[in-house]
């Protein structure tokens, strides 16, 4: 797909040209530091690189595209994708965007932001020190062990911080009920999809001052986990009727680091 033809009034624009039009009727929703020719530039590239996209109509890739457009990420670069679900185009924002949402948006300063793993054999405690609920991590040196856990950690740059956990078990139930639970990111690098997890859960909890509600609802919306209605019946049903069925599929250097066995596409890196 070099550039889209779309029949309008009688004359044919190409996708580009509807979607820099469309862009500007929603110019008031947009961040004010928005780049509309470099958005536009990187939203066609994401296109015609992508054969999997290129089945959806034109309504469908501008729906998504504008809410990834709201929020002032780039597609091209990683920041949030399109992610195709049999006849549905699913909007969902990324690791790196989260993060860079976070820092821009937070109503109190953010220093840094991140999640990480807890294997067997770390030493993972909460307690509460002057009134105020914090932990204790230490993770064995090159730990391969299994995955117990995850946690993420937004440090503030007056020096106090928030952080979420989710157990295995938490981070299972997650990934069954994802509509992408086989997908290959989850099964071969799924210590990182565990990490994406735990973060995401974290963003939606920290304070963000957003320049419009429309950026709000659509920060809210995007970092939900696509989940399938279907599978997370099945888990429900599962779990109230006290079935243990699961056994975590990552042994020792099954689930590896971005320093093991398998390179880890872009797309997983922490940027």
């Amino acid at each position: 797909m070099a550039d889209t033809q779309v029949a309008a009034t009688g004359e044919k624009k190409t996708f580009s040209v509807v979607l820099a039009d469309k862009l500007d009727s929603v110019s008031e929703a947009l961040p004010k530091d928005f780049n509309k020719a470099r958005f536009v530039q990187n939203a066609l590239a994401l296109i015609n690189d992508n054969p999997a996209l290129q089945k959806y109509t034109q309504m469908q890739l501008m729906t998504g595209l504008l809410k990834g457009a709201y929020l002032g990420l780039d597609f091209y670069s990683k920041e949030c994708y399109l992610v195709p679900y049999g006849n549905q185009l699913n909007y969902q924002t990324d690791y790196r965007g989260a993060k860079k949402l976070v820092k821009k948006y937070s109503i109190r300063p953010v220093k840094d932001i991140y999640a990480k793993l807890v294997r067997d054999g770390d030493i993972f405690e909460e307690t509460i020190v002057r009134g105020e609920q914090t932990f204790y991590f230490k993770p064995l040196p090159f730990n391969d062990g299994k995955i117990i856990g995850a946690f993420a950690v937004c440090l503030y740059t007056d020096g106090g911080m928030q952080y979420d956990t989710m157990s295995l078990a938490d981070l299972e139930n997650t990934r069954k009920s994802s509509k992408a639970s086989n997908s290959p990111a989850w099964k071969n690098f799924t210590g990182e999809m565990y990490k994406k997890t735990v973060l995401h859960r974290l963003c939606k909890h920290i304070e963000l001052d957003f320049e419009n509600p429309t950026q709000q609802n659509t920060f809210m919306s995007g970092m939900e986990i696509e989940t399938d209605p279907q599978k997370l019946a099945e888990v429900e049903i599962a779990e109230n009727a006290n079935v243990i069925d699961f056994e975590p599929e990552e042994t020792a250097g099954t689930v590896t680091e971005p320093d093991g066995q398998q390179a880890m596409p872009e797309f997983m890196q922490e940027g």
